[in-house]
């Protein structure tokens, strides 16, 4: 179950944040074993001044277009499958979205099965 948010300064096209949610959603379940049908994304735009980054760190030169991405989900994925995902996502953003991939910028943060609750008040999860 990982919870995705994306956050971007605001876009002259509607769409472009709803294209990128896809994107993420399709590499997830291709990466890293997310099933059909686990798609939970919060997708905010920002104005200008509301997104701070770095245009240089690590040697990556980054534009005001940068992407933030965060995802939730449970721990156990593999280094490969992560660096598999981060490749993914960054491709298809450049060739399907026109973000550059230096653009790109995620973090994924590892949760224990017992900290989610889908509904109801319930820990679907916890054993």
């Amino acid at each position: 179950m990982p919870l995705v948010r994306i956050d971007i300064r605001k876009h002259p096209d509607p769409e472009h944040i709803k294209t990128l949610g896809r994107i993420v959603y399709q590499a997830m379940r291709d990466t890293i074993n997310v099933p059909e049908h686990d798609n939970f994304q919060v997708l905010t735009e920002h104005d200008h001044d509301r997104l701070v980054n770095d245009p240089e760190y690590l040697g990556i030169p980054r534009s005001d277009a940068q992407v933030f991405i965060q995802i939730t989900l449970n721990e156990g994925r593999t280094v490969e499958q992560k660096k598999l995902l981060y490749q993914t996502v960054a491709k298809a953003f450049n060739e399907q979205a026109g973000v550059r991939r230096e653009d790109v910028f995620i973090s994924l943060v590892e949760v224990r099965r017992e900290n989610w609750s889908f509904g109801n008040g319930v820990a679907q999860y916890a054993e």
